[in-house]
């Protein structure tokens, strides 16, 4: 596994089209979107709560030569608790969509299974034309202007990736990580440009965690760095010099620099495809519930300065109010979440999703047992140790018995690991399919870990594994295991997240493939997926609210990016399909005697 794609699933991560759509576009309700269980701690208006006292000393740190793609009304301040964070020090709301940050990483790579798929000059992936280097024979470029900028870096990456692969025991490790080929990046940057350049100065302001590393986190940190200098062929501490590393304190203050700081590189449909490093996003400090996201939503008009980065907000960010992004999966419940802020950051969190009581937390969730369209919280073994067993939210009624709901949990979790790591696909779809069953019918609701998790692997299990020619009922059951998480993640998720907007996307684009044989008779009213034109319908209106997503959390300037693209054209063919029906229909109508 990549370190790309171990930081996925930390992060929560995360386009034009010229159909028109309102804002106040329909939400498609009913067998579409069935019931969704609302987020009692989402007030999606609300400012985040006041620094705490130890905040006190909070204070705007003047900004001298460093991030000049900062804005004015943006500002960086520093305390001794939290460290640097961003602010919004402008006098009006960021308003969601907005995109308050727009930069190319100082640094990024590819990980190793999408080198020869994507570009290493600008992440890209076209559709043909990509040309190998024939020097290491394992990094590709779309053109040769690619090439020719990243020269200067690949020149000696390339000898570097030969020495290894001269030296790799098997051909499975014969390119080194994309953690270990990002390092040397910046190492061989900040050679070449100087210790006293602002590049490198970004770089070492980053925060470090040296100091207090996570025990569980030692081992791998002294593994990287050992693999680090073995891929710059350094043979002794005197040869580091020339890289601003003069001590092994300050290989291991890069090492955790780089671990804490990166960011995932996504396609635009979020795809993990590798690691970025961009000092200014860095200073945006965590919270469980985000008001900014970052994306790379790519453009087809303009690819010069690709891979770009935007930082879009998810929500109103009042004057004077944080900048938050989430550097986990915000769909995990709280005791996995803080689990990997301590290993991986050390800290623990304390926004409002992580210390507010009372409520349920979508993300632990079962419904009342009475069935009175309520929820219960999944019971715990100290609350049971304690007596104190949670009832329904609406009823009262409590869990009839809840040491089986916990084991229908954890047997659930042990599903999800073990279909993760399944190499055999036909074999991991039907492990999710079974017990994706069983813990529906325990109770859980779509957006509780980890049914959401389990709805999300078996839809991708489906899509891959497609049989041809496709059958109705395979596609069906694609549609209605999509729908099913759309819906878990718009009880967790802000409007416009975009993996919520992706989610939508998915779905529509599923409603919009062509029946192979559809039903003779329209299914009962309610039934889901409809089929014949109420599917078209389904598909146009689910896209249209996508599209609205979209524009939120790949930022309105972007307009939907590549997937805004994709979902525009499909729209148009989607209306063009239903008006032939209406104008059949019509037809029908007037060529019938009255």
């Amino acid at each position: 596994m990549s370190f790309a794609d171990l930081k996925s699933k930390r992060q929560s991560k995360s386009r034009r089209t010229y159909v028109s759509c309102p804002s106040d576009a329909p939400h498609t309700s009913g067998p579409l979107l069935p019931q969704v269980i609302a987020d009692p701690w989402a007030n999606k208006d609300a400012q985040l709560p006041t620094p705490p006292d130890d905040n006190a000393d909070l204070h705007i740190l003047p900004r001298g030569d460093l991030y000049k793609e900062l804005p004015s009304w943006l500002a960086v301040r520093e305390s001794t608790s939290s460290g640097r964070s961003l602010w919004n020090h402008g006098s009006t709301n960021i308003r969601p969509g907005d995109v308050i940050l727009s930069l190319r990483p100082h640094v990024f790579t590819l990980s190793t299974t999408y080198l020869d798929s994507h570009c290493s000059g600008c992440a890209g992936s076209p559709v043909s034309g990509l040309k190998r280097c024939t020097g290491c024979r394992k990094v590709w470029y779309c053109t040769s202007t690619c090439q020719n900028n990243d020269w200067p870096t690949h020149k000696l990456e390339c000898t570097a990736i030969q020495n290894w692969s001269a030296e790799a025991p098997s051909d499975k490790v014969s390119v080194p990580s994309d953690a270990v080929r990002c390092l040397g990046r910046i190492l061989w940057r900040i050679r070449r440009r100087g210790v006293g350049s602002i590049w490198v100065k970004e770089i070492q302001a980053m925060q470090s965690n040296r100091k207090s590393i996570h025990p569980s986190a030692v081992e791998g940190h002294t593994h990287l760095a050992q693999s680090v200098v073995r891929y710059l062929g350094a043979s002794s501490p005197t040869e580091l010099e020339d890289y601003g590393i003069m001590s092994a304190a300050d290989l291991v203050d890069l090492i955790s620099r780089f671990i804490i700081n990166t960011v995932a590189l996504t396609t635009p449909s979020l795809t993990p495809i590798g690691v970025a490093v961009s000092p200014l996003i860095a200073l945006i400090n965590h919270s469980c519930t985000p008001n900014v996201v970052v994306v790379f939503p790519r453009s087809r008009k303009d690819s010069r300065d690709e891979p770009v980065a935007k930082v879009a907000a998810l929500r109103n960010i009042a004057p004077g109010e944080e900048i938050l992004m989430s550097y986990v999966d915000t769909t995990l419940p709280k005791s996995l979440r803080q689990m990997t802020l301590t290993e991986t950051y050390n800290f623990q969190c304390h926004c409002k999703a992580c210390t507010k009581s009372g409520g349920v937390d979508p993300r632990e969730a079962v419904w009342c047992p009475k069935a009175c369209g309520g929820t219960c919280p999944i019971p715990t073994e100290s609350n049971l140790a304690e007596n104190r067993i949670s009832g329904c939210t609406n009823c009262g009624a409590a869990i009839n018995d809840p040491d089986a709901v916990m084991d229908v949990v954890r047997v659930g979790q042990e599903a999800l690991h073990k279909a993760t790591n399944l190499q055999d696909n036909n074999k991991a779809k039907s492990l999710t399919a079974n017990i994706i069953s069983v813990l529906i019918s325990a109770g859980l609701t779509p957006s509780t870990h980890p049914l959401l998790a389990l709805l999300k692997l078996h839809q991708t299990l489906l899509i891959s594994s497609f049989p041809t020619p496709l059958t109705q009922e395979v596609l069906n059951e694609t549609i209605r295991i999509s729908g099913k998480y759309s819906v878990g993640l718009s009880a967790i998720l802000d409007e416009g997240h975009p993996v919520r907007a992706m989610s939508l996307v998915e779905l529509g684009k599923l409603l919009a493939v062509d029946e192979p044989s559809p039903p003779t008779s329209q299914p009962k009213n309610g039934s889901f997926p409809p089929s014949g034109p109420a599917r078209l319908k389904a598909a146009y209106e689910t896209l249209l609210r996508a599209r609205k997503e979209l524009l939120i959390g790949f930022g309105r300037q972007t307009e939907g990016g590549e997937v805004g693209d994709g979902v525009r054209e499909t729209l148009v063919t989607l209306e063009k399909e239903l008006e032939v029906w209406s104008t059949r229909i019509r037809n029908v109508l007037e060529d019938t005697p009255s």
